[in-house]
Parts: structure tokens; C-alpha cells; sequence
């Protein structure tokens, strides 16, 4: 498994040094990171137009916290290309950390097979930092059960992103204060390090810029596969609001008694899959390339492996399939909390 992760992580490394070479466009999102480090290294507005995107990057904005654009200040001293592979080199060894967590199987296939979900190479495509987080997440809850680091992981994933914050209250929920604090206590101190570093990107960020015209102009897009997006390409206008506040309530309800059935009944497995199943669907913003949770759902529960033939194909031919599918499974826990169902077991 080593040796094959170790082949990967070294193909994938030695790509982005070529289309660099052949001055080919490779990582958009990965530009993105790049342009946010630049523009922190040389007193930039981090919000408005990024400077230092290539020429063959469409205009994107930068999305994430300033302590995110922190992180990627190394990212300015390195071509675009190059710091794609970067974060390509990571997606191996991220993603065996998340599979060897879900299962006890350590076939290479479980791993490798990984990369033909649509999600995952197109995260893995566009040089995004999913399958990372997913790893930091499912190690911190999974791997360091009794650590006194626990929630630290959390914590951080959720100051560089900030939809891993419901994971803290997957701490909570399944009876673990401590570590629910030591994620706060991170996070708080990551976003404080981020205004002490960038302060009028921090008071733009957290007043205006979570929210930008971006999102607005492509929450309704079918890439996006959140029930906000859902809703905005398919109700009106005028109950919008009210249909997403409402579906929203009612998943976070049903996830929070599915996570307590299923960490009393010993499947610690299943029930961080239901908060992340959670925040994909009540996230405003959940484009196809954050569903890299379905690689372990489907390592976890072999019975839905036949799902892998869908969601290796692009969104455009599987329309609305991350989102219904997520709703279904809920939808079958919640219901089993009437009876010992164990159809998904």
C-alpha cells in the first residue's frame, strides 16, 4: 500500500514541473491559493481582484478566511503548475488516511478506485484542498480517539474552511466536551492570528466577502449540489428562503439523533459520515468536488459500492444524484431510529 501510494503521489508530482514546461494551464483553484498568498506577501487586497492569477485562469475570487491565505504565502514563490502537484502529492496519503480509517480492509483498490469518483478527481483536478481536509477531520475524530490533541485538527480544517465547524458539534454530540473545546480554542486562535496578520482583509471577510456576489451569481448552478442549491434551481423566488431555512432545520434535527443512535450503538464510523453528510447538504455553497466524503461512505458500508458507477461520472449526467442520495440515507437512518433497521449495517 506504502509503495503504491508513494507511485502515486510521484506521478502526480512530476506533472504540474511539465505542463509548466509546456506552459499548459493545470490547478485553477490551486491559482487561486497562489494569487491569495501573493497578495498577502505584498500588501494586497485579498477580497477584490488577485493580482497574480495567470493569464489562463478565469477570475476568481478567494473564498477562504485570511488565516487560509496565510498558509498559502509559500505558494507565491512557486508557478501555479508546481503548486498543483503540491497539493496533487497530497491526495494520495490524504485519502489512504481516510479509507484505512473507515475500514479494516487494506486492499489497494479501496484507495486507488477512489480517484474514479468524479468528486475526487476533479478536487484532485482543479488543485483543491478537500481531500486534506477530509483527512484532518477523520483522523482527529477516528484515528486520535484518546489523544490529548484531539479536536485540534478540527479546529484548524474549520479556520481554513469553515464548514468543518459542524464537526465541532459532532464532538459534543457524541459526548466529547473536551475536545469539542480544544477545537474551539484552535479555531479561535488560527482566526485570531489572521487578524492580527491581516486585519482589514479579516473585518472584510467576516462583514461582507463570506458572503459575495460569486456565490450569488452560482449557488443555483447544478454543480452545486447543496439543498440551497437545490432549491434556488428548481423553487421560486419568493419561497426560497423559507424552503431552505426549513429543509435545513430539519436535516440538522435528523443528523443530530442519527449521530447519538449510531455512537451509542458503537458505529463511530457511520456516525461522522451522517455529520458530513450534513454539512454537504445544509452548506449554502457544496460545489461536486466537496463530495470526497463519498469515498468513505462507500468503503463503510459495501453495500452501496454499486453507487460508484454514478458518482464516477460528472454532474452534468448524474443531475441532482450527490444530493438526493445523501437526502435518502439520511432519510433510512432517521427512519430506523423507530425500529433496529441495520439494512445500511
Amino acid at each position: 500500500m506504502k509503495a503504491l501510494i508513494t507511485v502515486v503521489s510521484v506521478v502526480l508530482g512530476a506533472i504540474g514541473p511539465l505542463w509548466w514546461v509546456l506552459d499548459l494551464p493545470l490547478g485553477v483553484d490551486t491559482a487561486v491559493y497562489r494569487a491569495g498568498g501573493w497578495a498577502v506577501l505584498h500588501g494586497q487586497p485579498l477580497y477584490d481582484h488577485l493580482a497574480a492569477l495567470p493569464d489562463w485562469a478565469p477570475e476568481l475570487p478567494f473564498t477562504y478566511p485570511p488565516f487560509a491565505a496565510l498558509l498559502c504565502t509559500p505558494l507565491a514563490l512557486l508557478p501555479a503548475q508546481w503548486c498543483w502537484s503540491l497539493l496533487a502529492m497530497a491526495a494520495a496519503p490524504a485519502l489512504a488516511v481516510t479509507v484505512r480509517a473507515f475500514t479494516d480492509d487494506r486492499r489497494w483498490w479501496l484507495v486507488l478506485g477512489g480517484f474514479a469518483l468524479y468528486p475526487v478527481w476533479q478536487s484532485v483536478g482543479l488543485g483543491q484542498v478537500n481531500l486534506v481536509l477530509m483527512a484532518m477531520v477523520t483522523a482527529d475524530v477516528l484515528v486520535l480517539r484518546e489523544s490529548r490533541y484531539r479536536g485540534l485538527l478540527i479546529g484548524v480544517a474549520a479556520a481554513i474552511k469553515l464548514v468543518p465547524l459542524i464537526f465541532i458539534g459532532h464532538l459534543l454530540l457524541t459526548g466529547r466536551r473536551a475536545g469539542a473545546l480544544r477545537a474551539l480554542g484552535a479555531f479561535a486562535g488560527a482566526t485570531t492570528l489572521g487578524f492580527l496578520a491581516l486585519p482589514r482583509d479579516s473585518l472584510r471577510y467576516w462583514t461582507s466577502a463570506l458572503v459575495n456576489d460569486h456565490f450569488a451569481q452560482t449557488g443555483g448552478w447544478i454543480g452545486n449540489q447543496s439543498w440551497h442549491g437545490f432549491v434556488t434551481r428548481t423553487v421560486p423566488e419568493d419561497w426560497r428562503s423559507a424552503v431552505i431555512a426549513g429543509g435545513c432545520a430539519v436535516a440538522v434535527v435528523a443528523t443530530a439523533l442519527v449521530v447519538r443512535r449510531l455512537h451509542q450503538g458503537g458505529d463511530t464510523r457511520g456516525a461522522l459520515l451522517a455529520t458530513a453528510g450534513c454539512a454537504l447538504l445544509v452548506s449554502p455553497i457544496s460545489w461536486t468536488h466537496h463530495w470526497v466524503w463519498l469515498v468513505p461512505l462507500l468503503v463503510h458500508r459495501p453495500v452501496l459500492r454499486p453507487l460508484a458507477a454514478v458518482f464516477a461520472l460528472p454532474v452534468v449526467l448524474t443531475g441532482n444524484a450527490y444530493l438526493f442520495t445523501a437526502v435518502l440515507l439520511l432519510g433510512m437512518r432517521a427512519g430506523g431510529l423507530l425500529s433496529p433497521v441495520r439494512s445500511l449495517r
